[in-house]
C-alpha cells in the first residue's frame, strides 16, 4: 500500500491538470481501478475527445490482467464462484504478485485462501481511491513533477515486480524475449501495444522452453 500511494497521488494530480473534477477522477479510479491504463487514458485526454482511442488503449494496457487471471485462476481452488469474480475485479499488479507468491509458499498447506487475498485487495482498493482523491486536491501544489522524478515511478515500480520473480526457472530468457518484443513493437506500432504484445512474446518463450515441474514429474 505504501508503494502504490505515489501512483494514486500522481494520477490525481495529472487528472486534475487535464480538467477532471475531484468527483470525476475518483469515479474513474473506483470503476477502472488500474493505474497504468488510467495514466495512458490521461495521455490521450483532450478536446475533442478521442473516445475510441482511449477505450482501445485502456483495453490494450489492461490485457495483461487476462494473463494474470489465467495464471492465478488455476490456484483458486479454495474460492467459490462469486469469490473468484470479486477477486478478479479487484486484481491489480501488486495484488496479483502477492497472491502468486503466497500460493507458491502455501502450496503444501492448502494453497491460496480468500482470507489472505481479500485482506490485501479490499484495503488496497479503497487506498487507491483515497490517494487519487488526495492527488486531485493537492496535486496542483507540485508545479513540475518531472523535476522530482515522479515520471520514473511507474517503470521503477513494474521493474520491482518483475525482479521479484527472478528466482523462478527460465526467468531470464522469458524477460529478455518480452523486453525485445516490447521495444520492437514500441518502435513500430507504438504505445500501448508494446505492453500486451511484449507479454505475449514472453508467454510464447515460456511455453516453448519448459513445462511446469508437476507435469514433468508425472511423465
Amino acid at each position: 500500500m505504501v508503494a502504490t500511494a505515489p501512483f494514486g497521488l500522481l494520477f490525481g494530480a495529472v487528472a486534475a491538470e487535464k480538467g477532471l473534477s475531484t468527483a470525476e477522477l475518483v469515479t474513474m479510479s473506483a470503476f477502472i481501478f488500474a493505474g497504468a491504463s488510467q495514466f495512458v487514458s490521461m495521455d490521450l485526454w483532450g478536446y475533442p475527445m478521442a473516445y475510441g482511442s482511449i477505450i482501445l488503449s485502456v483495453v490494450a494496457v489492461n490485457f495483461r490482467h487476462v494473463l494474470y487471471s489465467a495464471s492465478l485462476g488455476r490456484k483458486m481452488h479454495n474460492f467459490s464462484g462469486w469469490q473468484k469474480a470479486l477477486a478478479f475485479a479487484l486484481m491489480v499488479d501488486p495484488q496479483w504478485a502477492a497472491a502468486e507468491v503466497r500460493a507458491e509458499e502455501q502450496k503444501d498447506k492448502g494453497g491460496l485462501r480468500p482470507a489472505f487475498y481479500f485482506a490485501l485487495a479490499v484495503p488496497l482498493y479503497f487506498w487507491w481511491i483515497f490517494n487519487t482523491w488526495m492527488g486531485g486536491i493537492f496535486g496542483s501544489l507540485i508545479s513540475n513533477p518531472e523535476a522530482l522524478g515522479f515520471d520514473l515511478i511507474l517503470p521503477i515500480y513494474f521493474l520491482g515486480l518483475t525482479m521479484g520473480f527472478r528466482k523462478r526457472d527460465n526467468w531470464l530468457p522469458v524477460v529478455i524475449a518480452s523486453a525485445i518484443a516490447s521495444v520492437l513493437v514500441y518502435l513500430t506500432l507504438g504505445s500501448p501495444w508494446h505492453i500486451s504484445l511484449g507479454g505475449l512474446a514472453g508467454i510464447g518463450v515460456a511455453a516453448a522452453i519448459g513445462k511446469p515441474k508437476s507435469e514433468l514429474d508425472i511423465k
